[in-house]
């Protein structure tokens, strides 16, 4: 039996709420505020959503599979850091490494990606082969690499990075800013792996039902470390980008990124309960998150005030994300 008039409206308004809401800020505030329907300003919000849709869409391949991963932004912090000594000038007072030669920019970018696999590896292991719940695995793994963080760098700020690595973030190729376009080629290679790759069929069906998965022949424990693995390499890039951007970086870089990352996938349709989700889910959350700020910081909301903005918009996404899968029940 066809839905009625009624029922379309009230499951668009569900599943699209937060996104309509968001809109209808973005107009406001461009109609009130000077200089915000800007190419700079435009520019500016790609530039902050480059890194953050790099996060994302690593985050995204954890929620599909109905898991999470706390991790990220002290993975995010120890690939900036990984990146920041390994790129430091030569006659830099404070260089980590006195006597070494800064190394090639996009050797550091694999390197810093390759150490937080190995940690996401690791993390995928403990939720595939000893059942470790995805929360309390990757909460036991922020707590360790941000440890280890902190004994690498001596909780030391890092800074004097060679101008190679500082263009990665001020460069442009078409007009467009290298962060921008990183961001591109991720979004592209993780849609690829998601729709035309067996390992992203595995992962939609562990997140739709996993003891089905296994009983049809998935390898889920393999799909998962490789999902945990990916995601991991993919926090390292996006802290190689905000180290680029920032010129600078510490352990606390990327703190609290997470959680922002999650909301986002689940305002851009990616769901809790696993199983659903798209690369264009990821896109648009984050989209929505960015406008967000920036929107409030135009309406001179105050900056701590912005905290409970997004928290309320947290809340809300998550709740009617839930509400989205009992009314399908």
């Amino acid at each position: 039996m066809g839905k009625t008039n009624q029922q379309k409206v009230k499951d668009f308004l569900i599943n699209n709420g937060v996104i309509i809401v968001m809109f209808i800020l973005v107009i406001y505030t461009g109609l009130t505020s000077n200089n915000f329907f800007t190419s700079n300003n435009l520019m500016n919000i790609l530039m902050n959503m480059s890194s953050r849709l790099v996060i994302a869409l690593g985050i995204a391949g954890c929620v599909i599979t109905a898991g999470c991963d706390l991790s990220a932004g002290r993975m995010i912090g120890l690939g900036a850091c990984i990146s920041g000594v390994l790129l430091q000038r030569i006659d830099y007072s404070g260089k980590f490494f006195p006597d070494m030669e800064p190394l090639n920019v996009v050797v550091v970018a694999l390197i810093a990606m390759l150490i937080c696999a190995a940690f996401g590896t690791v993390t995928g292991f403990f939720i595939a082969y000893l059942s470790v719940p995805p929360f309390i695995a990757t909460l036991a793994m922020m707590e360790i690499v941000y440890g280890l963080g902190l004994i690498f760098t001596g909780a030391t700020p890092l800074g004097g990075y060679v101008k190679e690595y500082t263009n990665v973030a001020n460069g442009k190729f078409l007009g467009i800013n290298y962060l921008i376009w990183i961001a591109i080629i991720v979004a592209v290679v993780t849609w690829f792996i998601f729709n035309m790759t067996r390992h992203g069929k595995y992962m939609y069906a562990i997140g739709g039902n996993p003891q089905a998965a296994e009983v049809a022949g998935v390898p889920v424990k393999k799909t998962l470390i490789l999902i945990y693995m990916k995601a991991a390499a993919m926090y390292g890039l996006a802290g190689y980008m905000l180290g680029a951007k920032a010129g600078g970086a510490s352990v606390q870089t990327g703190y609290g990124y997470e959680m922002e990352a999650i909301a986002a996938c689940t305002i851009g349709g990616v769901s809790v309960t696993g199983g659903r989700g798209k690369v264009s889910s990821a896109i648009i959350g984050v989209a929505v998150f960015e406008l967000l700020k920036v929107a409030l910081q135009y309406l001179g909301v105050d900056a701590n005030a912005q905290y409970v903005a997004i928290g309320i918009v947290i809340f809300i996404a998550i709740s009617l994300d839930i509400r989205k899968y009992i009314a399908k029940k």
